[in-house]
């Protein structure tokens, strides 16, 4: 095998791929990628056995072949080497060796036999349809921050996706809690999407779509049976296996009595419950919002380092409260408001708060409150 590639594109390539590769294997081949190159492409693939992807991309190949070399050195190889380099990659079956060499550099690695790559079997997925890339980046980043990790609870280690009706419409909603906290997020149910299977997303497979979607030009592709997913972008194919689960019935825990409606400014209000919650030594500490009528106070007291309080201008009508809530759940759920209006609906001091975006209807969440 002999290619030639601009070193910008390996790496770029290599900077998607080498990121499913865990930094410690005890399968060696694992911790390697498979490089292909023929008919003017580079194909480069890795996998955890769970998730894998594969990319490729134009260069100039000047004898076809295949091998497989150690990801994360090959990565550290191609990053160090000169802006606008050409890298000439060579490996001869004989020695086992591949060579990477850019201007008076020269590097050889220990290579494993191709044939040990081990191939991800897709079956058949015969649920397909395609998202736009921003509804995607959407989906995701109004969600994932409820994911839990905690890993005995194996069923909440993603994003459900799912279709169903809201409002009598048919809807794509992708759901994430860990139990304190839920984030629910709804689209337009893409054309194809229409009964497939609820699957739940591993955290890993969607904060490596995240990254890949921002790069992105158009539409994503997805397909899916009920054991695993495939995204493709345009020149990116990363297929994963889904968590082998069942999601908990989501809607018992989004209240459906709460009658206390609390308007506040929601860039406003995040920036003051990051302000207040400084003075805590953990961010799990809690924040009390004292409510009434016209105002809103933030207040967080540690015995280590004093209190901090601080007053928002409010719109409220029931009457006065204290409740509180978890200072970096409460932080993550108001980073997500991007309008001026942040929603809190309640109830009372133990029961859960559902959190919307005054201009955004697609998007809610529910925090459980916590004694202060």
């Amino acid at each position: 095998m002999k290619f030639t590639i601009e070193r910008g594109a390996l790496l770029r390539t290599l900077g998607h791929v080498h990121n499913v590769v865990e930094r410690r294997n005890t399968i060696p081949i694992l911790s390697n990628v498979l490089i292909e190159a023929r008919d003017g492409r580079l194909s480069l693939t890795a996998t955890d056995l769970d998730l894998a992807i594969v990319e490729t991309v134009e260069c100039s190949v000047s004898q076809p072949g295949a091998t497989t070399a150690p990801a994360h050195t090959l990565f550290d190889i191609v990053r160090k080497l000169p802006d606008g380099a050409e890298v000439e990659v060579v490996f001869k079956g004989e020695d086992q060796r591949l060579t990477i060499a850019a201007g008076r550099s020269r590097f050889a690695l220990a290579c494993l036999p191709r044939e040990d790559f081990p191939v991800m079997s897709e079956g058949g997925l015969p649920h397909q349809f395609t998202v736009a890339g921003g509804a995607l980046r959407k989906m995701i980043d109004k969600t994932r921050f409820a994911i839990s990790t905690e890993e005995t609870r194996y069923y909440l280690n993603g994003i459900y996706l799912h279709a169903t009706e809201a409002a009598g419409l048919p809807v794509l909603r992708a759901v994430a809690t860990d139990g304190h906290r839920l984030a629910r997020l709804e689209q337009p149910l893409p054309e194809g999407a229409a009964g497939m299977p609820g699957v739940i997303v591993p955290r890993k497979v969607i904060n490596e779509v995240r990254k890949l979607v921002d790069e992105a030009q158009g539409d994503v592709g997805i397909s899916l049976s009920d054991s695993k997913i495939r995204f493709a972008f345009d020149n990116i194919v990363l297929t994963s296996k889904l968590i082998d689960g069942t999601f908990p019935e989501y809607s018992r825990v989004i209240p459906t009595q709460n009658d206390k409606v609390l308007l506040v400014d929601g860039p406003s209000f995040a920036n003051a419950v990051d302000r207040v919650s400084t003075i805590s030594s953990e961010k799990s500490r809690a924040v009390k919002l004292t409510i009434e009528h016209d105002k809103v106070t933030l207040s967080v007291t540690s015995p280590e380092n004093g209190n901090a309080t601080e007053i928002l201008e409010a719109d409220y009508k029931s009457e006065p409260m204290e409740i509180g809530f978890n200072a970096r759940y409460l932080l993550d759920i108001t980073n997500q408001i991007e309008g001026n209006e942040a929603r809190f609906v309640l109830s009372d001091a133990v029961a859960p708060t559902i959190v919307r975006d005054g201009d955004d209807d697609s998007a809610l969440y529910v925090i459980m409150p916590m004694r202060v």
